[in-house]
């Protein structure tokens, strides 16, 4: 069965891959995920806050120290809360791009502009297939708009196209007013690719030490429907390929992914729960149903689901809503 599929201008054996996680720290996983047919490795974020961390560690190193960049370094989370750092991360890409033979995409995430965005230029350097920029954000402060948001990520895709040559995917959230609107600008910016959508971990609250707790809970399937409904609008309606990550468990999870519209299918939970293996048996289970329904490949079922094949998409989804609502039973 023909499972090929094209996704930030790279012909892929198939469309699964893991998605961004603590999978690629661990150079003999990278392997077990390559020899598990893993089309593409991802690996998770360097975020912003460690490099302006570690640029201001050396900048107080050469300065001095004083009262007020102590306070300024208090803002950020310890070092030791980071898998790796600035350097370590691009040690350990440059080991990773050693080992396998399958695109590898490295990922930055941050929310503004600044010498940051640097780094992408040093992740290609260290031998990035291509970067997936990861603008996770929650915006808190009234004073700061919607436009302005928006704005703020569409420069700095701009700065971080400006800097490399290799493909750039932009990792959204869900939360904005008019996604698909936002969405045709980052095409218009020239983005590679959208991955949809990342995963906002919410704290809990210790009611009896009065104290925020952080906590961690692994996806499961429920989480596809929302990424299923944005890529079918969305696919058929920009030029950037599509990716889907967060809910994907089981074969059938990425066959609706792909008939939505993905081009590829990042697997992170299932693969931390499972092993890598895990992946190799969705592949297989793919294909075997795409043959069981008759399908030649896998491009024939790509977007066949789209709200782009309906003839009134709009009256679709306000069908749909309708029809849920009323037909509630106890």
């Amino acid at each position: 069965m023909d499972l090929t599929t094209k996704y930030l201008g790279f012909e892929l054996p198939h469309p699964l891959m893991p998605g961004a996680s603590p999978l690629v720290d661990d150079l003999d996983t990278v392997r077990r995920l390559e020899d598990a047919g893993a089309a593409a490795i991802v690996m998770h974020s360097l975020f912003e806050e460690q490099i302006v961390s570690e640029q201001m560690a050396t900048h107080q190193a050469i300065d001095g120290t004083s009262n007020a960049w102590a306070e300024a370094m208090s803002y950020f989370p310890e070092q030791d809360d980071y898998r790796l750092g600035p350097e370590e991360y691009l040690e350990q890409l440059r080991k990773i791009k050693e080992i396998v033979s399958v695109p590898v995409i490295a990922s930055l995430n941050g929310t503004t502009l600044g010498g940051w965005l640097d780094y992408a230029k040093q992740m290609e350097q260290a031998g990035a297939d291509a970067l997936e920029l990861n603008v996770y954000s929650l915006a808190t402060d009234p004073a700061v708009t919607g436009p302005q948001i928006e704005q703020n990520t569409l420069e700095m895709v701009r700065a971080v196209k400006k800097g490399v040559e290799v493909p750039v995917a932009v990792k959204l959230s869900p939360f904005y007013s008019s996604l698909s609107h936002f969405a045709q600008q980052l095409d218009e910016a020239g983005v590679d690719g959208i991955v949809l959508f990342n995963r906002f971990y919410q704290p809990d609250i210790d009611i009896e030490e009065l104290e925020v707790e952080r906590t961690l809970q692994l996806s499961t399937s429920s989480e596809l429907l929302l990424r299923l409904r944005w890529l079918a609008i969305l696919s058929g309606n920009v030029k950037a390929s599509l990716a889907l990550t967060g809910g994907v468990h089981t074969e059938v999870d990425a066959i609706k992914a792909v008939m939505t519209g993905a081009h590829a299918v990042q697997v992170v939970s299932t693969l931390l729960q499972n092993g890598p293996e895990r992946l190799q048996i969705m592949r297989e289970a793919m294909a075997a149903w795409l043959e069981e329904h008759e399908y030649q490949s896998l491009q024939q079922m790509q977007g066949s689901m789209n709200l782009s094949r309906s003839p009134d998409p709009k009256a679709f989804e306000r069908a749909n809503y309708m029809h849920i609502l009323a037909s509630w039973n106890r």
